[in-house]
């Protein structure tokens, strides 16, 4: 029988404890994340006082099995490379194989006796959660209903932020300041990044498309190393999660379907952990095929299902201090995306000088979504307005759109939390919004009012549609949204198959899947649509007639075909002002309006 060598055996996680459950504790909730092996258990140390703590409970390993764990441990090590970015299933199935291998040659002399199918299965278990996972917090990392895992120090408990129960401490701590060290070392190997002590600060993407943010020793942070991981799905929610979850109701989904066709440019805003670009990867399902899109990013987080899709990533300098040799900046890559003549730019988030680059994009025809840091729609505008952004308050209304969303308690059902799109406004001015939809908190509803929407008279303009119409067209896809949800199609691929089909034959598809579209809910709006149109206008018609006089002066002075958004971008009047001084040269007959282009007539 085969004999390994003896010598000294340094457990992998000395440094790491992991505190059991008390038998007097009020267990709370309990789960399996690896069946057998890996549990979860949220429990309270009193009854009376909600206080959970989140305890990992695995299946334990006699001491014996431990030597020969670190035993095994060090030998694949030997044997094999660490995994490279997007090569960890084929290491995975390489670990598991030689894994047999060594215990099927070794197995005497590890200590272990007869390798039972039980054993094995132990083995491979921690195997692949200290070598493939994430060790300790391996279980923490696997268990969905995790969205935030945080180390603030050493001696300080693991805390996680749970869907159900909030930020609550674990059983699991560092107790070596070497130990978490090599931890973050361990974490920055995952994402393919370096850091020591001459790059102490670590912001990236790691397998499972989760993002760190670690810091190292005691250069930035006085308690030593930290990092913090939030937790991301691997498939990114379609829409149609979204409308089951009850983020945002059929209506307002299909108001951006139609919005987005028309390249509108929409900007959604919230605080960290709000959803945003969970909402943002959602929403470019509905653009349309064959489009041209270009998305940017710091963190590549955006995940959209067509071809016609070039993905720019920001780079880190290579240069020691503030050389930036070799940066590659957010600011430098919507410049370079706009010599790709994107129909659609989308960024990530934006944060400094590449917002002006987005808002010329924009007033340039481009259709763009982005993500912003702001608890409402004032303090996005002061935003906009004030360094490093710098936006001219004569471009905010270059905005069609802006959606707000925040993570909310709600009242009663089973879930104490949960995300909500509280309100989705049509920027008109810097200081003129108006609400199109919101969400009553008191009784998790939403209240959408298409009728004082002006940006469906802005598609009115572009389409020849009457805005009537156009709610009726709102409805129809409200229909698909609902059929969707109702038939619990939630894949990502097949949601945009439907959208796709939709955009080709809309009558086929909506007869193919059995759709009539129901005449009295869209009867509804279009009454209230009415006598908005009648009662809410705040210009006088003499001021409508004298803007389409400016804007048919503009017009002959340039002596050639303009685009319809360079107009309503670029007259010096509110943009509803412009809308209805643009209809009014439609309907006297004075110029014509094809494929967004305005020209003077005779």
């Amino acid at each position: 029988m085969a004999k390994l060598k003896e010598k000294k055996v340094v457990k992998q996680w000395e440094g790491i404890i992991k505190s059991p459950l008390k038998p007097d504790y009020v267990v709370l909730d309990s789960y399996y994340v690896k069946e057998k092996y890996g549990q979860v258990v949220i429990a309270s140390p009193q009854a009376h006082i909600r206080e959970p703590i989140y305890f990992v409970v695995e299946e334990p390993l006699q001491p014996n099995e431990e030597i020969a764990l670190e035993k095994v441990k060090d030998i694949l090590t030997k044997e094999l490379d660490f995994p490279k970015l997007g090569e960890e299933e084929e290491v995975r199935k390489a670990v598991i194989e030689t894994t047999k291998k060594i215990l099927r040659k070794y197995g005497g002399g590890l200590g272990l006796g007869n390798i039972t199918e039980e054993l094995t299965d132990r083995f491979l278990y921690y195997i692949e959660r200290d070598m493939m996972g994430f060790g300790p917090l391996n279980v923490i990392m696997e268990d969905y209903r995790v969205e935030d895992i945080s180390c603030d120090g050493v001696g300080i408990p693991i805390y996680v932020w749970h869907r159900e129960f909030e930020s609550m401490p674990t059983n699991i701590l560092f107790t070596d300041r070497e130990t978490l060290d090599n931890y973050i070392i361990h974490l920055a190997h995952k994402a393919g990044k370096h850091v020591s002590s001459a790059f102490p600060i670590v912001d990236a993407m790691i397998y499972g498309k989760h993002r760190l943010a670690a810091t190292f020793r005691e250069e930035i942070s006085p308690r030593g190393s930290t990092f913090t991981i939030r937790k991301f799905r691997e498939r990114p929610f379609s829409i149609t999660e979204l409308l089951v979850a009850g983020v945002l109701n059929s209506e307002m989904a299909a108001y951006f379907w139609l919005l987005i066709e028309h390249k509108a440019s929409i900007m959604i805003i919230g605080a960290t952990g709000s959803g945003k670009t969970t909402l943002l990867n959602a929403l470019t399902t509905f653009i349309q095929p064959r489009m041209k899109i270009v998305t940017c990013e710091e963190t590549a987080e955006i995940n959209i299902p067509r071809e016609n899709w070039v993905r720019f990533v920001t780079r880190e300098s290579y240069g020691l201090g503030s050389s930036g040799r070799g940066e590659v900046s957010l600011f430098e890559l919507v410049k370079t995306s706009l010599r790709y003549r994107p129909d659609y730019l989308i960024v990530g988030e934006v944060r400094g000088e590449e917002t002006f680059v987005l808002f010329q994009a924009i007033a340039t025809g481009h259709g763009g979504l982005s993500t912003v840091h702001a608890e409402n729609i004032e303090s996005a505008i002061k935003r906009f307005v004030s360094p490093p952004m710098n936006i001219p308050e004569t471009h905010i209304s270059l905005l069609d759109a802006m959606a707000m969303i925040e993570r909310v308690r709600l009242r009663g059902g089973s879930a104490t939390f949960g995300r909500r799109c509280r309100f989705i406004w049509e920027v008109e001015d810097i200081n003129r919004y108006r609400t199109i939809a919101s969400w009553d908190p008191a009784t998790d509803t939403f209240r959408v009012n298409f009728a004082d929407s002006l940006q469906l008279e802005t598609i009115s303009l572009l389409t020849g549609l009457s805005k009537e119409q156009l709610v009726v067209e709102l409805w129809r896809r409200k229909e698909v949204l609902e059929w969707m949800k109702k038939n619990n199609i939630t894949d990502n691929a097949e949601v945009s198959r439907i959208i796709l089909s939709y955009y080709a034959d809309p009558e086929k598809l909506t007869a193919e899947i059995g759709l009539s579209l129901k005449k009295a809910g869209a009867r509804t709006v279009l009454q209230s649509s009415t006598a908005a149109q009648q009662t809410t206008s705040a210009y006088r018609e003499e001021e409508v007639k004298q803007v389409a006089d400016y804007i048919a002066e503009v017009l002959l002075r340039r002596a050639g075909p303009t685009p319809l958004h360079q107009i309503i971008a670029k007259t010096p009047y509110p943009r509803e002002l412009t809308i209805k001084a643009m209809n009014h040269l439609k309907t006297s007959g004075r110029v014509s309006i094809v494929g967004g282009v305005v020209e003077l007539v005779g």
